[in-house]
């Protein structure tokens, strides 16, 4: 009895010390991503009050938390490349940076270097990627542009990409629903085990389900946090850098910028679509045609066979 009071005793300073651990990194981690929850809800009551566009969020990127209803959410995760010429690249990053912030999102990376142009004079240049609420993330990309002296000419490329994960987002909280009616089974058990090899053995079952519910949680605390605030990538090139030629206000350098970027993303939609073609649609091909390719062979067989019978059976006659 004093060596079974032992161990439970054990296993509860055990999971006392891990559950403060956890609390600690979980009172950490909101105190990371508080300052920008604040902002955002106050930015977006701004942006009401002042008449600005509501229409640019999307439903379905709306999260609750715990499983979903009869209804699944929509979870779509969008993101977005720019690459603009300005006058002050340096200026430019600023202005995007205090643009994320006033939105309530944040800078996830800055970067401001200098380079040379084809004079061999040193010019500016700026990388950065910020993060902001996915409902305002069209209205970013247009105060991004709006930096640009010319938006035709100036807004050398720009991508938006989404991706649709409310199937992983589904099932990651039907996982977790599982997970914790596994755990709730399996502390009843272990309050009601009298063998110290049953309580063991139940302990560490709990243990292992009490891990995959944390990571089940935070993979579905990434795919939220990842639709509510939608990156954007902007490159920033001075004009003296991508602009060197001007013929009567026309800039062959930035045609030529668009057009290789427009190769580039001809050669990449070339190759998604041997990638489909290969992977997809020739296998399918293979599936539906090859019962038919099989039966032709077969009645062919039959075919000659019988026309080599008639043969032998003819030869003796003659």
């Amino acid at each position: 009895m004093i060596k079974k009071s032992l161990i439970l005793f054990l296993m509860a300073t055990m999971l006392l010390t891990a559950c403060s651990a956890k609390s600690a990194t979980q009172e950490s981690y909101n105190l990371e991503v508080a300052p920008a929850a604040a902002p955002e809800m106050e930015m977006r009551d701004s942006y009401e009050m002042d008449g600005g566009n509501a229409n640019y969020g999307y439903e379905e990127t709306t999260v609750e938390n715990g499983v979903s209803g009869v209804e699944p959410v929509r979870i779509v995760i969008r993101n977005a490349d720019l690459s603009i010429v300005v006058t002050e690249p340096g200026d430019a990053m600023q202005s995007i940076a205090q643009m994320a912030e006033r939105m309530g999102g944040f800078v996830v990376t800055s970067n401001l270097w200098k380079t040379k142009n084809y004079s061999d004079v040193e010019v500016p240049e700026a990388n950065i990627t910020v993060r902001v609420p996915a409902d305002l993330l069209n209205q970013a990309l247009d105060e991004i542009k709006a930096l640009t002296n010319d938006r035709e000419l100036d807004v050398l490329s720009e991508n938006v990409s989404g991706q649709d994960v409310t199937k992983e987002y589904t099932d990651l909280n039907s996982r977790l629903k599982n997970l914790e009616d596994a755990e709730a089974k399996l502390s009843v058990i272990l309050e009601e085990a009298t063998r110290t090899e049953d309580v063991l053995a139940t302990f560490e079952q709990l243990t292992y389900y009490r891990e995959q519910i944390e990571i089940t949680k935070g993979q579905i605390k990434y795919y939220e946090e990842s639709a509510a605030l939608s990156a954007i990538s902007v490159r920033i090139q001075a004009h003296e850098a991508v602009n060197p030629i001007t013929v009567a206000g026309w800039k062959p350098s930035v045609e030529v910028s668009k057009a290789l970027q427009a190769l580039v993303n001809a050669m990449q939609d070339l190759f998604k679509g041997l990638i489909w073609l290969i992977i997809v649609i020739l296998p399918v091909l293979i599936v539906i045609f090859l019962p038919f390719y099989l039966a032709f062979l077969v009645i062919r067989a039959i075919v000659r066979n019988s026309k080599k019978r008639k043969v032998q059976k003819q030869s003796p006659e003659k």
